[in-house]
């Protein structure tokens, strides 16, 4: 949870040959080398940015790496790359998760949801005929889509004997985008995009909280008296990079955008009416939407859509007014 370390262990004792780097975002966050001649961390790095503010200790005899006095935006994946002095390379990759937050990681690449969400992974491409794209679960092959379309499969379809998903992956035929449907706790771990056409491939992490029936039940359904407040929480920091929509039975009703350029409520969004007249309130640092004095025709299904470039999270609320 907020406050607390988290160590991420390489497994290995430094040699004079070795250097040790951490990556997130894509940006280099500590480097030591074997011999200690080296060493940085967050800013001191050559692309390193302030994010960590001095909260980045590297454990000199083996590399490992502890985030102190941890934030909700530290979630996601951390990348570690160990080159030897004979150019050998090998990488790991870890996913770091606050306990309670839901959304897209401060990494853009990870998701974290809670069960029955659905998530989508973008390719952020267009398809063409020469493309051939293939999604891996923890190293398991599940879905494939030629940019002819002359072949498709997800889970089963593509290997014998993994059911694992059960016709709950979805393909996008334009990009080969994936979308995994009513997500359980089953579906945490690493998914790997391998696109043919440029040679390329990127790691995502989706971690499904492992929150009890009694909790989910807490964040998702909402219970209220005519007249009283009802709040439908994120549990998320929004940042620049990804925008929130607010649904009540298909219609849009609340729309904040990363850099706030974009905000609207109930009839001031393009599809919305004036079905709660100035009673919706977005707060601005999670997109959590407040009905204010709340009547029986409120209740119903609201659905929360966070989109950024590489991953979009659907998750629904039932509201009950009495």
């Amino acid at each position: 949870m907020e406050g607390d370390s988290v160590t991420l262990q390489t497994g290995i004792k430094t040699k004079q040959q070795e250097r040790i780097e951490w990556y997130f975002n894509g940006f280099q966050i500590a480097t030591i080398t074997g011999d200690l001649h080296y060493i940085c961390t967050d800013v001191q790095c050559k692309d390193g940015d302030e994010r960590f503010r001095d909260r980045l200790k590297l454990d000199h005899q083996t590399g490992s790496l502890t985030i102190t006095n941890i934030r909700s935006t530290d979630s996601g994946l951390y990348q570690l790359q160990i080159n030897s002095r004979r150019g050998h390379i090998s990488t790991k990759i870890f996913i770091v998760a606050v306990s309670g937050f839901l959304g897209v990681g401060g990494d853009g690449l990870s998701a974290f949801v809670v069960e029955e969400d659905s998530v989508t992974l973008h390719s952020d491409i267009k398809t063409n005929q020469q493309t051939f794209i293939k999604w891996f679960m923890n190293g398991i092959r599940i879905a494939v889509i030629t940019g002819d379309l002359s072949y498709i499969c997800t889970d089963v379809q593509c290997n014998e004997g993994t059911e694992r998903f059960r016709n709950r992956l979805k393909l996008d035929h334009k990009t080969g985008s994936l979308t995994i449907t009513n997500i359980t706790n089953t579906d945490s771990g690493f998914y790997r995009l391998e696109i043919s056409s440029d040679t390329s491939e990127i790691t995502f992490g989706v971690e499904v909280h492992n929150f009890s029936a009694a909790k989910r039940d807490e964040i998702k359904r909402k219970s209220a008296k005519e007249g009283e407040s009802v709040t439908l929480d994120t549990r998320l920091i929004k940042t620049p990079h990804h925008s929130l929509s607010w649904y009540f039975n298909d219609t849009r009703i609340a729309e904040i955008s990363g850099n706030q350029s974009k905000f609207c409520t109930d009839v001031q969004c393009e599809d919305g009416n004036e079905r709660f007249r100035n009673r919706l309130k977005v707060d601005h640092s999670s997109g959590s939407l407040t009905i204010t004095n709340s009547r029986i025709t409120d209740s119903g299904d609201y659905q929360l859509n966070i989109t950024s470039r590489r991953i979009s999270i659907i998750r629904r609320f039932s509201v009950s007014v009495i």
